[in-house]
């Protein structure tokens, strides 16, 4: 059987069910295809105001809010040790505007949610099955189903993960490196509140963060865990029980939240970099992971790629609307997002060497910009702001909408 459709989703995580509900409600007739993958492994997403504001324009956010804590403040502390210490770095979102940097969610709540929206969104088709081979012409794309069914598009969106099946097809050349690190990811409760204050310790193997989550009934002060590692103490941690595992937590954070306990699955996943040599290709588009990934260093992994949902929507909408996969739409898409992602891979990867490079003037530099960070104004409230909306033009779905300013009265006459 052939189903047919405009624009066809490789991929049913995050940014693959964002695109099809963005792309879907601007009109098109959208086909989501992958398994969902709804499993509890202590991973959470921190999504910054630009991306509140895309979830915010599609409708979604009242839906995703409750499983979410706000981020207010973010602490960045050096633990590396070095020969030039220098004090916490606070800062405010309410310095640049904002009551929140952004909120914090768990990865299957936020799944579960647009899996749900997606599948009362008229014009979306969302199934559940794995895509396999992909024949790619200057006229259509037709893929092939696990069950042996075939789906007909005019537009291809790879938004399935790092190991894109349709970066290959597309024949998309790609860059890859490894760091000398695993990320360890985990739920907490602890004793002491969390003030809506991420915290960000700087170590000589790279970051260990707490971020907010929510209350529950169960427990009133809840974080999600982070820590990047060398790759021996990820499995020699990973092999703890959870009362030892959440006493290293303890150490490591130094007592910031008091008692600490895990709460479900934790999960391990080694630290790698990607990054296309193109977004596209014909009638082809790469979103997210498929086109760019890098550690959770400054949570701007899904930020970047919800970015890319709300480019290619508007690209669409300039080019593509009688055709979605027209080289005109794609061109447009590529040229808006070339220099974003690569000033994000490169700063990600210029911070995270930071830490992992023991010499002295490396940490010199990183502690003269962390110092000047803490004290330069301008400085700290640009930076802020570029790391929660980006400079340069948003695309629409991301822009906040401005405050209709109030008629002026006539004079009152005597």
């Amino acid at each position: 059987m052939t189903t047919r459709t405009e624009i066809l989703i490789a991929g049913a995580g995050a940014a693959g069910l964002t695109t099809g509900i963005a792309l879907a409600q601007a009109g098109f007739a959208v086909t989501v295809a992958g398994p969902l993958d709804i499993r509890r492994n202590g991973r959470t997403v921190a999504l910054f105001e630009a991306s509140l504001q895309l979830y915010r324009a599609l409708g979604l956010w009242e839906r995703l809010a409750p499983h979410s804590a706000s981020l207010e403040r973010i602490r960045l502390i050096d633990d590396t040790g070095s020969l030039f210490p220098t004090a916490p770095v606070l800062l405010r979102a309410d310095e640049i505007g904002l009551a929140a940097f952004g909120a914090n969610i768990e990865n299957a709540d936020l799944v579960a949610a647009l899996a749900e929206s997606a599948r009362q969104t008229p014009g979306l088709t969302l199934m559940e099955t794995n895509l396999v081979d992909y024949l790619i012409s200057s006229e259509k794309v037709i893929a092939r189903t696990s069950t042996g069914d075939s789906i007909e598009a005019q537009l291809l969106a790879g938004a399935d993960g790092r190991n894109s099946l349709v970066r290959k097809w597309a024949g998309v050349g790609v860059k890859e490196w490894s760091y000398p690190q695993t990320a360890i990811t985990a739920l907490l409760w602890h004793e002491r509140s969390h003030r809506q204050t991420s915290t960000e310790f700087h170590t000589r193997h790279g970051p260990c963060t707490l971020v907010p989550l929510p209350a529950t009934a169960d427990r009133k002060h809840r974080s999600s865990l982070v820590w990047l590692m060398r790759p021996d103490d990820a499995i020699r941690r990973m092999a703890m029980d959870d009362s030892a595992l959440a006493q290293d937590i303890r150490k490591q954070t130094h007592d910031l939240h008091g008692d600490i306990g895990l709460e479900g699955p934790r999960g391990a996943f080694p630290m790698a970099g990607l990054k296309c040599l193109r977004l596209t290709s014909t009638r082809v588009a790469l979103i997210a992971d498929a086109g760019h990934a890098f550690p959770p260093i400054g949570a701007q992994g899904l930020n970047l790629g919800l970015r890319d949902v709300a480019q290619l929507a508007a690209s669409l909408g300039v080019a593509g609307r009688r055709d979605p996969g027209c080289a005109a739409a794609l061109a447009h898409y590529e040229s808006a997002r070339r220099l974003d992602v690569a000033s994000r891979i490169a700063g990600v990867a210029a911070l995270n060497r930071s830490l992992l490079i023991h010499e002295a003037p490396v940490d010199f530099a990183r502690a003269a910009g962390l110092a000047a960070m803490s004290h330069i104004g301008p400085l700290r409230r640009a930076l802020m702001r570029e790391g929660v909306t980006p400079a340069g033009r948003l695309p629409p779905l991301m822009q906040r909408p401005r405050r209709q300013e109030k008629p002026a009265q006539a004079p009152v006459r005597a």
